[in-house]
């Protein structure tokens, strides 16, 4: 990687209702972390897969605007709304962001499980609110796979959490805790643009984000380097009776998020990684919010738009700023093509 500084996991205790007992886990370096965690995922994913030895149909029913009320037929647990977008026509497979099955948002990779009604949503429909929140959700994560690989190996990189902060907030963030012999460390512009060049190659390589529910104790296994993944992940499972998490992942890089994502990261055009501000928290570490800027290739940017949107990425995002964010959305909407509502 072009910005190759840290990388490795810190460990520690946990609190609360425990899924799997705490191993003790030996040292590895990111790439050998990345690659426990995609092949678990890849596991349990062909686990799942073989409980349906028997391919099923189900009929899916498109409810859209354009060829309302199509009936077609789908394999249960293989077919995706994807699938369902080829049966329509190429535009719905380029421009569709996530699904609605049954009133509920999907991801366009993940598999249908029993008949039902589907339709398609965009970055411009009239509401995008759920398209753009899964946007900044993507690009969050890139992000955090970016970071997760740019630092040299002596040094030790923990993902936190990504923030689930409104797109009128001007940036996507992650949270993470860098070795503390880099606290004193101030990420340069070119530190910047190198992580940026990083995070573009990821989003030309034009990568599926995909979706799998595990139970806790395999997402535990998965995540067993990372104490503050591990709390998620047994906050998330108390959440539901089954116990069940969601990841998500693209590439070889597995993150915990409930999702739903963007269909593929070449769905990413405009692209900045643009700042790192530390956080004042009750925390004995130092805890850096890394924080970025993008738009869809479906909705590009003039260029002094795009540079205003760069400078109002690098403020410090935080609740307070949220109101004053939506302020500003407006003089970003005039700037885009056809005038609409965008994912800043």
């Amino acid at each position: 990687m072009a910005a190759r500084w840290a990388a490795s996991c810190l460990r520690g205790g946990r609190e609360g209702r425990r899924f799997i007992s705490m191993p003790t886990v030996s040292r590895l370096t990111s790439d050998e972390v990345i690659q426990m965690r995609n092949e678990l995922f890849t596991k349990e994913k062909e686990r799942q897969l073989s409980l349906y030895p028997r391919i099923e149909k189900i009929e899916v029913k498109y409810t859209g605007k354009s060829h309302p009320g199509s009936v077609f037929v789908m394999n249960k647990a293989l077919s995706t709304p994807y699938n369902c977008a080829m049966h329509l026509s190429e535009w719905h497979c380029r421009k569709s962001v996530l699904a609605l099955v049954d009133g509920e948002v999907w991801d366009m990779y993940r598999p249908l499980t029993k008949s039902c009604e589907i339709q398609f949503l965009t970055f411009k429909d009239e509401d995008p609110e759920e398209v753009n929140k899964a946007y900044w959700r993507s690009c969050a994560m890139i992000m955090a796979s970016v970071l997760k690989r740019a630092f040299k190996d002596e040094y030790s990189v923990n993902l936190i959490k990504a923030p689930e902060v409104p797109v009128i907030s001007g940036a996507f963030c992650y949270d993470v805790i860098l070795d503390n012999r880099l606290n004193d460390w101030k990420p340069t512009n070119d530190n910047f643009h190198s992580l940026t060049r990083d995070a573009r190659k990821l989003i030309h390589k034009d990568l599926p984000f995909e979706m799998l529910h595990v139970e806790a104790k395999v997402a535990c296994e998965m995540f067993q380097h990372n104490r503050y993944k591990m709390e998620m992940i047994e906050r998330k499972a108390s959440q539901n009776m089954e116990g069940i998490v969601t990841l998500h992942r693209f590439g070889d890089f597995v993150d915990v998020s409930e999702g739903p994502h963007i269909p593929r990261t070449s769905f990413c055009f405009q692209y900045e990684i643009t700042a790192a501000h530390n956080l004042q928290t009750n925390q004995s570490q130092l805890i850096r919010r890394f924080q970025g800027v993008s738009l869809p290739i479906h909705l590009k940017a003039h260029h002094t738009v795009w540079h205003k949107l760069l400078e109002r990425s690098k403020r410090l995002v935080t609740e307070e700023k949220y109101l004053e964010a939506a302020a500003e959305c407006h003089e970003a909407k005039d700037g885009t093509e056809e005038g609409k509502t965008v994912s800043i």
